[in-house]
This record gives C-alpha cells, sequence and structure tokens, in this order.
C-alpha cells in the first residue's frame, strides 16, 4: 500500500533532519537587520558570496540608522560582486530609512510590514521571520525549494506563490521554518539542479522523480 501524501511529507521532514540535526541558513547574521540584509544580497548570489561582502558592509553601516545616510554610489561599490548591485544598494538605502523613520529604527516583525520594504517579497520575508523572530507565516520558497518540491510530488506547480501555498498544507505550522533549511541543504548536497545524486538518496523510494531526465 503506497503511503498517502501527507504520509510522504512527515517521512520525508524525518529523513532530512535525521541528517541535518540543526538545519539553519548558510548565510552569517547576527541580528534580524544582518539577516535582512544578507537575504536581500543572496538573491541571485551564493550564500559564500553574501558572506564573504557583508563583514565588511557592516563594519561600515552596522545599522539602518548608518546605512539611511549612505550615498547609494558608495553602497553599490560595496554590494557590486552579488550581482544586480544597483537595485540591491538602492533597495537597501531606501529599506534603511523607512525602517529608521517608520519602525523606530527596528525591522519590523510582520509579513504585512515586512512586505512594505523596497526589495522584499514574501521569501525574503519568511526568512527574517522564521530565523530572527521565529515567527512562521509562511514558507520560504527559493530555487532548492521549488525544485525539489516539485521533484518529490508536493506540488505540480511552479509558481513560487502556489509551491508555498501548497507546502503550507502538508507540514505543520512549526515546521516551515525548518522544512526551508533541510531542502535547501539537500537541494545543495544531493538533489541538484543538474545530475542529482539519486543512488545517494535517502528519498528514493518516496520520490516519484517529476522531472528528472535519465
Amino acid at each position: 500500500m503506497q503511503p498517502t501524501l501527507q504520509q510522504r511529507c512527515t517521512k520525508i521532514y524525518q529523513r532530512l533532519h535525521a541528517r541535518y540535526r540543526l538545519p539553519a541558513s548558510m548565510l552569517e547574521w547576527h541580528n534580524p537587520w544582518e539577516l535582512l540584509v544578507a537575504t536581500v544580497l543572496a538573491a541571485q548570489c551564493t550564500d559564500a558570496r553574501v558572506n564573504m561582502v557583508t563583514p565588511v558592509f557592516f563594519r561600515r553601516w552596522p545599522g539602518p540608522a548608518e546605512l539611511s545616510t549612505a550615498p547609494v554610489a558608495e553602497v553599490e561599490q560595496m554590494v557590486r560582486s552579488t550581482g544586480f548591485f544597483r537595485q540591491k544598494a538602492k533597495n537597501l538605502v531606501a529599506t534603511a530609512r523607512i525602517i529608521v523613520h517608520e519602525y523606530d529604527g527596528r525591522v519590523p516583525e510582520t509579513m504585512a510590514e515586512l512586505l512594505t520594504l523596497p526589495g522584499v517579497a514574501r521569501k525574503t520575508a519568511n526568512i527574517v521571520l522564521s530565523n530572527a523572530f521565529h515567527k512562521h507565516e509562511g514558507i520560504a520558497v527559493d530555487t532548492h525549494v521549488r525544485r525539489l518540491s516539485f521533484r518529490l510530488g508536493l506540488t505540480i506547480s511552479t509558481n513560487p506563490t502556489i509551491i508555498e501555498r501548497d507546502m503550507m498544507q502538508l507540514f505543520p505550522r512549526e515546521q516551515w521554518g525548518e522544512i526551508n533549511h533541510l531542502l535547501v541543504l539537500y537541494g545543495r548536497e544531493i538533489c541538484r539542479a543538474r545530475k542529482p545524486l539519486c543512488s545517494e538518496c535517502v528519498l528514493e523510494d518516496l520520490c516519484p522523480r517529476n522531472g528528472v531526465v535519465g
């Protein structure tokens, strides 16, 4: 008898959690502001590259107050290596100003408020809420979560909004933050975009291999 989708999700979580006992973001951060900045910079960029940039960034602008008065051109040069640097710099300076003037210098703690910040969509907001504030309002859907959720048959969509909705129905709220980390870690190690290591996969018996060629 084949397990139900819900039963498969339970097993997926259990097996991945056994593999990664303390799943966490690979981004380096010490407070909500640093996590917000790092997550914005990580769009279309590797965590390793962002971790090379942020130490210097935060020495120059430790918090939103300092960044709010920074020349955008100077910020551009600092974040150039992360890609899309002009838009990222513009958004970060604008975000810093909003946080200073509208939120008393503190990163907001609700989804609605975070989504008012330039360059912050649900993925970034979910990462900040779950990791910095331990509030689970949704599931961050990045390239790894999108790929693995489809391959594992947890969704038939490639739209992040629909994927998030589908995943939220399959995993309990207290697992929403962790499931993002677990899928990201596994996607990097085993279920790669190209040439996934299916023969080494602990989820092989649970996976319909949707979209996997060969």
